[in-house]
């Protein structure tokens, strides 16, 4: 019997010592697939959304495993086969994101896109800033990303205070989402990182947004579709929140869409996970994944089945 197939979107030799008795092919973006795709039982797709084929489903007969190198996999879910297990890239993108994060904060707050403008108008901009010093920061989506926010918050000198899903006892102690309504007034910056779902779409509303507290700061480096785009508009303009995004809906943003020109706004260009941290946690998560597998272990980061 011939060893399976992993279908990797990168040369095997990227993972230093692949696992031994399993067969390794590329099939990276825009190149010609390989031979053998019948016998593909383990498939990491591209990394980025719009290079992952779906159609490619269709051609992998004895596909059983699908691991992904995004946190995210609503791009995945409704095309994966009955009983073909889907994996998360979890802990992959933790330290940029979180990164990003803290760099989103810390500027919004520190007003360096207004120090930015000045100085291409040549004009001092001298002024009182918000520190994140003393501040109580509200990270709602408290998992892995989540943590390593909090990690890089408490050396300057913040509380943070923590919204899952569901509570969580212990120490630090979750908060769950039910009770973001009593949480939000007294938050001066809330960190976005949850995944999109059916239950998250929106879920910073107009309701979520005028039970923030005035003039504090709203991060979002988890989905656009957790806020209602038209509802934060409103809220920017009238001066009640501020806000940093690096992901938006709809994204990428139309050159004349409305958010573009939407005051007390900073904007990235959903670059969380896009640094040179990415590709040396990439291959290590799928390296000890292929481990895993290779040895008959139970994998991690897994997501679900579609049945079967």
């Amino acid at each position: 019997m011939s060893e399976p197939i992993v279908l990797l979107p990168f040369d095997a030799s990227d993972l230093a010592d692949p696992p031994s008795g399993l067969r390794y092919a590329v099939a990276a973006p825009g190149a010609p697939l390989p031979d053998g795709l019948d016998e593909v039982e383990l498939w990491v797709p591209p990394y980025l959304f719009h290079d992952v084929d779906v159609s490619l489903f269709g051609r992998l007969p004895s596909l059983r495993v699908v691991q992904m190198l995004t946190a995210g996999t609503e791009h995945v879910v409704p095309h994966l086969p009955e009983g073909v297990l889907l994996c998360s890239g979890r802990g992959i993108h933790d330290a940029s994101t979180a990164e990003l994060a803290v760099t989103l904060t810390l500027a919004s707050l520190r007003g360096i896109p207004e120090f930015e403008r000045a100085r291409a108008e040549h004009r001092w901009a001298w002024g009182w800033r918000p520190a994140l010093a003393d501040k109580c920061v509200l990270i709602v989506g408290y998992g892995s990303i989540g943590a390593a926010i909090e990690a890089r918050l408490l050396p300057f000198e913040c509380e943070v205070v923590r919204v899952a899903r569901r509570a969580r006892d212990g120490s630090p102690p979750v908060h769950a989402v039910h009770e973001l309504a009593r949480l939000l007034p007294d938050a001066d910056v809330v960190i976005l990182v949850v995944p999109a779902t059916a239950e998250t779409r929106q879920l910073v509303d107009a309701g979520f947004l005028a039970a923030m507290k005035p003039g504090s700061l709203l991060v979002n480096v988890g989905r656009g579709s957790v806020v209602d785009t038209s509802a934060l508009i409103d809220a920017l303009h009238a001066g009640r929140v501020h806000a940093a995004l690096d992901v938006t809906d709809p994204e990428p943003l139309p050159p004349e869409h409305p958010l573009w020109d939407a005051p007390h706004l900073l904007v990235s260009h959903h670059t969380g996970g896009s640094t040179s941290a990415f590709w040396p946690r990439a291959h290590q998560l799928v390296r000890a994944q292929l481990e895993r597998y290779a040895a008959g272990e139970p994998l991690v980061n897994l997501v679900g089945t579609t049945g079967g």
